[in-house]
């Protein structure tokens, strides 16, 4: 995984930083804060049920009952 992977999903991490966080990355928090704090939360996403989580380890398929 590299970060240039990880910041092609910007919609992604960024309805998940508000949902999972509380926190509106629209509003310059991001100049405010450290790349140490951007990566943690980031990271964090990658470890709990997120919507940049299920992009890059979607869930895996249910196998499909066959008719007979």
């Amino acid at each position: 995984m590299t970060w240039e992977r990880l910041l092609a999903q910007w919609p992604l991490i960024e309805a998940d930083f508000h949902e999972t966080y509380g926190i509106d990355v629209g509003d310059g928090i991001l100049r405010r804060r450290s790349w140490r704090w951007f990566r943690a939360r980031v990271l964090g996403l990658l470890s709990t049920d997120s919507r940049l989580h299920r992009h890059f380890a979607p869930p895996p398929e249910k196998p499909r009952k066959t008719r007979r």
